[in-house]
């Protein structure tokens, strides 16, 4: 690619980004319900559940990792499990029951009534994100879904799904991760006011 060419690609992506990413600010009350569904939970001693594939299971574990680690306060510890980490259960789920059951089969393992699952996909339409979707349905689970412009049918099956107003996967993934930081700051202020900044 030419240099010229490079620099406008660049632009153009940048450009792209950050107006996706601004155009949030649409859906703030939509991320406010998230975070207070996600305090309300951890504060009846509950936990989060988040899952999703390729770049979206990257997006599910910065997630997890961000409660049970950190995100900008020396507080305690949050219980958050990413059911995309488990080499074993995925491999021995998919192999036995089919890749389309390897969340639904977790969270039954794991959840219990109250808990959070959250589902992640730029289509919407991933079957085994579906599958685990109905799955905590009937385990009486609160769900919440971060998609894409259609929303897919996840839309349908999740109690708050934010659908990120671009359909290009890049965009999709980089406004995901923005929510997910935000969600992960109003939890913290929420629940330990006092902690000192870690950074």
């Amino acid at each position: 690619m030419p240099k010229t060419k490079m620099k406008d690609s660049i632009r153009e992506q940048l450009e792209d980004s950050s107006r996706t990413i601004s155009s949030l600010t649409e859906q703030s009350a939509l991320i406010e319900a998230m975070a207070l569904r996600l305090t309300q939970a951890y504060r009846k001693g509950n936990k989060i559940l988040t899952f999703g594939n390729g770049g979206s299971a990257c997006d599910a574990q910065n997630f997890a990792d961000e409660l049970v680690g950190r995100l900008r306060r020396n507080r305690p510890p949050l219980p958050a499990v990413a059911l995309t980490v488990n080499t074993a259960d995925l491999t021995s789920i998919a192999n036995d029951f089919g890749y389309e059951t390897v969340f639904a089969r977790q969270l039954e393992a794991h959840a219990k009534p109250g808990d959070i699952a959250v589902a992640i996909s730029t289509s919407g339409n991933s079957p085994n994100v579906l599958k685990a979707l109905d799955a905590a349905k009937k385990l009486e689970l609160t769900t919440l879904g971060l998609t894409g412009e259609t929303g897919g049918k996840m839309r349908s099956l999740t109690d708050l799904c934010l659908c990120v107003p671009s359909r290009t996967v890049a965009r999709i993934q980089e406004a995901h991760i923005t929510v997910i930081q935000i969600l992960c700051d109003i939890v913290e202020g929420s629940l330990f006011p006092d902690a000192p900044k870690a950074h």
